[in-house]
């Protein structure tokens, strides 16, 4: 196989593949949105476990509402309403909508046209929340702010029942962090045991991925339990049917690139997994955790971790030894996490996120250097081998029996393995997808600097100097190893194009992989050169 093909063939099968995907998002069945349907979702609420005046609230309550409790960390911006307790809004300050601006990076938030947020309830025999109505809850004073110095702020809302019962709701935040500690104290005043129970959920209106062909990203729901570690049920699952898991532990999320939201309920205890539409706008999942029996005079505390913020692999795990997977590789998970950690790794020493590729790419293409070479040994074997086997074709025709045989024969005597060259293509192949993945999911890229004109990793080179390039080098790389005399000329004439074919594809790719390509594909120049040095002095062209 020549060398530039192997190549080739492995941007081939890329683009084939994320054609596909775009093809799938593109042809899927897509929900439509309006006004209509807003409204539907609110006379529908109550049936499907989603409270009606969280989801439905208008952007005066949201935005404007003086009632509102503001709460500000160094990771989150946070809004929670006091009707329910539940955010409303998020915003994470170390990550910025744009890059080289103030505003931070939304992740929930309510408007008249979208709505995204994170609900938790007491329910049960004697909850204080029901689908109807939900606690008003108290709060000391609506600003909360993490001073300096300060590791952790609590966040009290106080309740007291017609019974006189106290429920005491606190939102917990750490310093650093993006979870937040939701617990419900229950103190029993009263003469008779109380039953209750936690549930919680992440509403959202069902809206499109911002996928596209060069980008292909997830935006939707996901869960885990003990008998399936991390499972996507997007948008069209949950209006097919609603999902009903028992495990022990288990996560909720809501997933879209780069950032996530997720419910982690006690992993010692059994809970149920559920999921909702609310009419045709709004789709939620979540979980209801176990019953709880408070006696008199007994205080009890019933809670579960809230995350809000990048998928940050290590924050993720420090949650749920599975909540990682929500950074999504594929089938080829096991590959790409050595690769994502040696990524880490060279980023500790270098600082920067495009050295760290660059480094990447020298370790992946030194550790395939001896098979690239007993590929290129292995193609110069089998060129050398033309004449000899020519004469096998004159002289058994079309007896393909003996030609086989002969064949083998001359294969085992000249020392020739026919498929040595193809070894490396189908190891780059799986490590190729791999590490493509890795940079697709890296929340650490978006925004990342290189050097001179690319500030941004995540997307595309937007002097497109990059992708010019990477087709030079494909095009020196075609030309280095001369086209096989026997190729067909239909086939050589779509060779030579490929450099300019796919030099065009990569103008729409993220700028970090195509750093990678670059770089790899100097690195085979390199290499090409340095083996055919070796293949002529041993005599083989």
């Amino acid at each position: 196989m020549e060398s530039q093909r192997n190549i080739l063939l492995i941007a081939l099968l890329l683009v084939s593949y994320l054609i596909w995907n775009q093809w799938e998002a593109d042809h899927a069945p897509k929900p439509a949105v309006t006004e209509t349907a807003a409204a539907a979702s609110t006379q529908q609420a109550a049936n499907n476990n989603v409270d009606t005046a969280s989801v439905s609230a208008s952007d005066n309550q949201v935005a404007a509402s003086k009632e509102l409790i503001h709460v500000t960390t160094d990771q989150l911006d946070v809004l929670i309403n006091p009707v329910g307790g539940d955010i409303v809004r998020a915003a994470l300050v170390s990550h910025k909508l744009e890059l080289n601006k103030d505003e931070p990076f939304v992740l929930l938030e309510q408007k008249p046209d979208f709505t995204y947020i994170a609900q938790s309830s007491l329910i049960g025999q004697n909850g204080i929340d029901s689908d109807t109505k939900r606690a008003a809850y108290a709060a000391e004073k609506q600003q909360y702010t993490l001073a300096d110095g300060q590791d952790k702020l609590e966040v009290p809302l106080t309740f007291v029942a017609a019974n006189g019962v106290t429920y005491t709701k606190v939102f917990t935040f750490t310093k650093g962090k993006f979870d937040v500690r939701v617990d419900y104290r229950v103190n029993n005043t009263s003469a008779e045991p109380l039953k209750v129970q936690m549930s919680a959920k992440i509403a959202q209106t069902i809206k499109e991925s911002d996928s596209h062909m060069m980008m292909p990203t997830y935006r939707g729901a996901a869960f885990s339990t003990t008998e399936t570690r991390y499972e996507k049920y997007d948008f069209d699952d949950i209006s097919k049917k609603n999902l009903l898991e028992s495990t022990q532990g288990g996560w909720v999320a809501m997933l879209q690139h780069y950032f996530v939201s997720a419910w982690v309920p006690p992993a010692d205890e059994t809970n149920t997994l559920v999921s909702a539409k609310v009419g045709a706008a709004i789709a939620s999942i979540g979980f209801e955790g176990a019953v709880k029996t408070v006696a008199p005079g007994e205080t009890q505390t019933v809670g579960a971790d809230f995350y809000v913020g990048p998928k940050d692999q290590a924050a993720l795990s420090e949650l749920s030894p599975t909540l990682n997977l929500v950074v999504d590789y594929g089938v080829l998970w096991w590959l790409a996490v050595p690769i994502y950690q040696l990524m880490m790794f060279f980023h500790s020493f270098v600082g920067n996120w495009g050295l760290a590729i660059i480094l990447i790419t020298f370790t992946v293409r030194g550790i395939l250097f001896p098979l690239t070479k007993a590929q290129y040994t292995s193609m110069a074997k089998m060129r050398n081998l033309q004449p000899k086997m020519q004469e096998l074709k004159d002289r058994f025709g079309d007896d393909r029996q003996k030609m086989g045989q002969a064949m083998m024969e001359l294969y085992k005597k000249e020392k020739v393995n026919p498929m040595g060259g193809c070894l490396p293509i189908v190891l780059q192949m799986p490590i190729f997808f791999a590490l493509y993945w890795v940079l697709m999911e890296s929340v650490e890229l978006r925004h990342a600097p290189f050097i001179f004109w690319i500030h941004d990793l995540s997307v595309q080179d937007p002097y497109y100097v990059l992708p010019i390039l990477n087709g030079i080098t494909m095009y020196i790389m075609q030309k280095l190893q001369p086209m096989s005399p026997t190729m067909d000329p239909m086939q050589a004439k779509m060779m030579q194009y490929m450099p300019v074919i796919f030099g065009f594809f990569f103008l729409w790719f993220p700028a970090g992989l195509v750093l990678y390509w670059l770089v790899g594909n100097i690195v085979n120049i390199v290499s090409q050169k340095i083996i055919y040095a070796g293949l002529e002095k041993k005599g083989l062209k």
